[in-house]
């Protein structure tokens, strides 16, 4: 057998996130052990993806057409946007089937110390999607840390002039959790979140 070829999947599969050099080594032999035919299938997958996935022209969700499906359906409340942070996101609250309006999606959030900044993020196609009217509620639904509340309120602000409502997605302590063991952020959040009932 050729150590190399092994040696360069390997190598190829630490590359992807949460990856570790184990796991790469336990996948390549994982596929090693594969019918030819489920191996090629998996790699005609990647090289598919690759060459037909691009952004929304308009809401920036993974799609294979100019404008993806989210934004073409009729049914959705086209006068709600929720934003997120990436298309994963999209994906995780369009599994909730709690949500029917459109998204926008950023493409990041805001971290200065890493070179990430509001031109860099697909901020300005929000506000320029608010100012062409027709939007009443804008929900803000980036990540609850740090990048994920900078970018909230960096938002908030930009779009505050054009009188449209803005909300943040409550968080806190999750079903079947304990109080005694939530952290003192969280349960604060979970404090601020509530609401009547």
């Amino acid at each position: 057998m050729n150590n190399g070829v092994v040696e360069n999947l390997i190598n190829e599969l630490t590359k992807l996130p949460g990856i570790g050099r184990k796991t790469a080594q336990r996948l390549s032999f994982f596929i090693l052990g594969m019918p030819e035919e489920e191996a090629v299938s998996i790699a005609n997958a990647i090289i598919e993806i690759k060459k037909k996935a691009r952004f929304c022209k308009r809401c920036f969700n993974i799609t294979e057409e100019e404008i993806c499906s989210i934004c073409k359906d009729p049914r959705r409340n086209g006068e709600t946007i929720c934003v997120v942070e990436e298309p994963s996101n999209l994906l995780v609250i369009e599994n909730t089937k709690a949500y029917n309006g459109l998204y926008h999606v950023l493409l990041g959030a805001l971290s200065p110390i890493d070179g990430v900044t509001p031109d860099r993020l697909k901020i300005s196609e929000l506000i320029e999607r608010v100012k062409q009217g027709g939007i009443s509620e804008v929900i803000i639904a980036t990540n609850p840390n740090t990048k994920g509340e900078t970018t909230a309120q960096y938002i908030s602000q930009a779009l505050k002039p054009l009188g449209v409502k803005i909300s943040r997605i409550a968080y806190g302590l999750p079903i079947g959790g304990d109080i005694e063991f939530a952290d003192e952020v969280t349960l604060s959040k979970s404090l601020e979140g509530r609401r009547e009932m």
